[in-house]
């Protein structure tokens, strides 16, 4: 399922941070922190809890404004942009924790992932699309939200994001908490839409092992900062991975 590492066309630099702040109250989260993403690239984002690499897709989203550095997507400055607008230019997020709307049905939540569309055909394309992509849901289409797994509320939350049809998606936390085989099945959902539909993704996990199987390069976060980059293939071998997110030996 490894993903082969690209060499990064610098016309092409979807996102980038560049020596990126942000702080709540007077602790820092994230301190001097630059990374890129290129079009069409999976990149993980590798780290313990408390990391930064949730602040990092708050800040891409607007839901923290960061204090010093700068946001940039598709050449242009994105810090400082409204969140309504920043669905709109492209870039849709699925949370940590699933945030499902539990006494609403399958469908009603896909369709939720819509909001920002008016193009009524295409919608009901990408809703198809999904629904191919993640059979089950398409099983408990009329099903309440609540009533799912979590690993099918996952997928749900997934398909959601599909729905805004992004350039580029960020997941926070995907495999946390779900069944290992249902992970085994989102690993590889992930893999099919950067490789099938062109979507950049941005992905943020504790599970490391799957994290660098998946992307192309990943970035190792410690107290908010960058400690080692590189691509996936490389890193998930480099012994001081292993040592600090793998858990010894593969």
């Amino acid at each position: 399922m490894t993903q082969t590492a690209k060499i990064p066309d610098p016309a092409r630099k979807m996102l980038g941070f560049d020596n990126v702040e942000l702080h709540y109250d007077h602790v820092y989260a994230l301190k001097g922190v630059s990374i890129e993403l290129f079009e069409g690239e999976t990149v993980a984002l590798i780290g313990a809890n408390g990391a930064g690499k949730s602040s990092i897709l708050r800040a891409i989203t607007g839901l923290r404004k960061i204090t010093s550095g700068s946001i940039s997507y598709m050449g242009e400055r994105l810090d400082g942009t409204p969140a309504a607008d920043i669905v709109r230019k492209g870039i849709a997020m699925v949370p940590e924790g699933r945030r499902v709307f539990p006494l609403m049905s399958v469908k009603d939540n896909l369709l939720m992932g819509a909001f920002t569309r008016t193009d009524k055909a295409g919608i009901d394309q990408t809703l198809e699309s999904v629904l191919t992509r993640f059979p089950r849901l398409k099983e408990r289409f009329h099903q309440q939200a609540s009533t799912l797994s979590g690993g099918e509320q996952q997928m749900m939350v997934i398909g959601r994001a599909l729905m805004a049809k992004p350039k580029l998606l960020l997941l926070d936390e995907p495999s946390l908490g779900i069944a290992p085989k249902l992970v085994q099945d989102i690993a590889r959902a992930i893999v099919s839409i950067s490789r099938d539909e062109g979507v950049s993704v941005l992905l943020v996990e504790q599970n490391s092992r799957m994290a660098l199987s998946i992307s192309s390069r990943a970035y190792a976060l410690s107290t908010g900062q960058v400690v080692l980059s590189g691509a996936s293939k490389d890193l998930i071998n480099d012994d001081r991975i292993k040592a600090a997110y793998l858990g010894g030996d593969l």
